[in-house]
């Protein structure tokens, strides 16, 4: 009787340190992945392959990394390089872009191109998703609500969307 105790606090401290080394090695891992990318990715673009899938997976590192103003500078490059793509490429690249100078507090260019991104795919819940939020921010309460609501019938179990928009109605009420 007198070993259960410390044995139990031995046995919680070796799992507990077991599971954090799962953390953080996990975080490791995906941290060096992005680095691998993002080295890759530069080094396409300085051998001048230029193409705007290659631009918007490179971008998608960097806004990963959370380096909003040169993702935003790659976006703009890919969607200089957008003419042959896909609408549906078209409208991530847009809502891509919305999302990096949003991500810089610039919510009047974020909605020109979750809009503009809307115009290519018109049922994309999360350029909706993103629009709605860039106008809750600036305090265009009417037009998110009726934005989330658009997700929502596009997609009736869109956890964003009920959530941003029970707070709101919430917060309308009061």
């Amino acid at each position: 009787m007198d070993y259960i105790l410390p044995q139990a606090y031995l046995f919680g401290l070796v799992v507990l340190l077991g599971a954090m080394s799962i953390v953080v090695t996990r975080q490791v891992l995906r941290i060096r992945r992005d680095e691998l990318s993002l080295i890759r990715l530069e080094s396409r673009r300085n051998k001048g392959i230029e193409d705007a899938a290659i631009l918007y997976e490179l971008a998608s590192v960097q806004l990963r990394k959370r380096l909003y103003s040169q993702a935003t500078k790659t976006l703009y490059q890919a969607n200089k390089q957008m003419d042959g793509e896909p609408p549906e490429a078209k409208a991530l690249i847009e809502n891509a872009l919305g999302f990096a100078l949003a991500a810089q507090k610039e919510f009047n260019d974020a909605i020109k191109h979750y809009k503009t991104a809307l115009t290519f795919k018109a049922d994309y819940p999360v350029a909706l998703n993103n629009l709605a939020f860039a106008l809750e921010r600036q305090l265009r309460v009417d037009e998110a609500i009726a934005t989330y609501q658009e997700v929502l019938n596009i997609d009736p179990t869109n956890k964003t969307a009920n959530k941003r928009l029970n707070r709101l109605t919430k917060s309308k009420a009061y």
